[in-house]
């Protein structure tokens, strides 16, 4: 019963730590923090309705709808990799307005673009609108990275990890909030009327960073940080001290894409990964068109349930597994992530739909953070970055071939302006759930290939 009483502590401890860490928090990160909730809330707002904008405003059909949904998505992937080094060059708080400012213009021309231009495949409305998302793409490929070299300029060896929970926290919880905003603004306002409340917040965005985060402010959390980054200015000091052509040597040897396990271990996650883009993709056009009454009118909420989820289990799920194995724990998740999807093949439900967001959401958040531990835990030493940047490539790949199909699904299963009884989602669902089993499937049918010498791999 006392290991009971300890257990529920210890998880409440988890959930509640990170509200009462914000508390006590420098006003730097707790600026930074509050611009990337904000920013999440804004994201994640204008993606779930960016399918439908493209069908009704712009004039694309489901499968051009999606691939703008794709170019969006997989571009502020790729633009991570030209636009992430800006924050080195030219610090925090200049990084953070300049990549707000050119979302704010971005989400303004998105936003005007069916009132001033002409609708139609490649008519001035969707070029325009294209421009628009070009400019949310370089904003957010600069914008993200910035929020996480903030993090570690802004916290030492004892709150790092605290700081990272804390901003994927609040990300999630920005990621829920369209689910509350976004329907009556909808209803009164249309899309554009949201996408004009985004706008505004966009601007409340630049306003915290530019009176919250001041230079002072910034300056003071970083030396208050500083003192105790000893160990990790040595490790840094360890590969300046190495020459060019050592260096380069070091890199060969090391590169990730030589190590055939690591790519099997991130490419075998990209079926299981369609879900996460399905929940755009696929997810407010399912429920707006195969549901009727409170569903239909509310689609966004359960469309956004899935941040709020991850914001209230992922601490409870990594309070109970925090011993587990951390590859049993990724084959476990991914099947507990992909199994659900099945659920929905039975039809169009509000109860398989919440049944499969609620058990979707847990499997999500059982080997989700682990992928990264585990990313960490094979990589050779100084090479934990390279390897971190590379294990996001197949998320990249996933957007855009999930972006490519989902809309012919959509089309043929769950069209636009049909009958109930003439759809046929639970083929759809059907077919996402085989592919997404491939992933647990592959990951157990490995298992003894990957482990095999794993303790030993990179010590010494």
């Amino acid at each position: 019963m006392s290991q009971e009483n300890n257990l529920l502590k210890n998880t409440l401890k988890e959930i509640t730590q990170p509200f009462k860490d914000l508390l006590h928090t420098s006003r730097a990160l707790f600026g930074l923090n509050l611009s990337y909730m904000l920013e999440g809330l804004t994201y994640f707002g204008i993606v779930g309705l960016l399918a439908i904008y493209f069908n009704e405003y712009i004039g694309l059909d489901d499968i051009r709808a999606g691939n703008m949904v794709g170019f969006l998505t997989a571009g502020i992937t790729l633009s991570m990799l030209f636009l992430g080094a800006t924050v080195d060059w030219i610090g925090l708080r200049k990084s953070l307005l300049i990549a707000l400012s050119a979302m704010l213009v971005g989400r303004i021309i998105l936003t005007v673009s069916p009132t001033v231009g002409e609708p139609g495949l490649w008519g001035s409305a969707h070029i325009l609108s294209m421009v628009g998302i070009l400019g949310i793409i370089i904003g957010y490929g600069i914008y993200q990275p910035a929020c996480y070299a903030g993090v570690k300029k802004l916290t030492d060896e004892k709150t790092a990890a605290m700081g990272y929970a804390m901003l994927y926290a609040l990300m999630n919880l920005g990621g829920f909030l369209p689910g509350l905003i976004s329907p009556p603004v909808r209803k009164a306002y249309g899309i554009l009327g949201v996408f004009w409340v985004y706008v505004a917040l966009t601007v409340v965005g630049i306003f915290i960073v530019y009176f919250v985060i001041t230079k002072n402010a910034y300056e003071k959390a970083v030396a208050e940080a500083s003192q105790n980054k000893n160990e990790e200015e040595e490790d840094d000091d360890e590969l300046k001290n190495m020459t060019f052509k050592e260096k380069v040597q070091f890199y060969v040897k090391n590169f990730p894409l030589r190590d055939f396990r690591f790519l099997y271990f991130i490419f075998i996650l990209i079926p299981v990964q369609t879900l996460f883009a399905h929940n755009w993709l696929t997810l407010p056009l399912y429920t707006s068109r195969a549901f009727e009454g409170f569903v239909q009118d509310n689609f966004e909420f359960f469309v956004n349930l899935n941040p709020i989820l991850i914001f209230i289990l992922t601490p409870m799920v990594a309070a109970l597994t925090t011993k587990r194995n951390t590859y049993n724990m990724m084959i476990i998740g991914t099947f507990v992530m992909a199994f659900p999807t099945f659920i929905l093949a039975l039809g169009p439900n509000i109860n398989t739909l919440m049944i499969y967001l609620i058990i979707m959401t847990i499997g999500e958040a059982m080997w989700q953070p682990r992928f990264l531990q585990w990313v960490a835990e094979i990589a050779p030493k100084n090479m934990t970055g390279i390897y971190m940047g590379i294990g996001q490539f197949p998320w990249f790949l996933t957007k855009i071939v999930t972006s490519l199909y989902s809309g012919w699904f959509l089309m043929k299963y769950c069209p636009a302006d049909t009958p109930h009884s003439q759809m046929n989602t639970e083929t759809m669902w059907f077919i996402y759930g085989l592919i997404a089993i491939l992933s647990p499937l592959g990951l157990l049918l490995a298992k003894k290939w990957m482990m095999k010498g794993f303790k030993v791999k990179h010590e010494g």
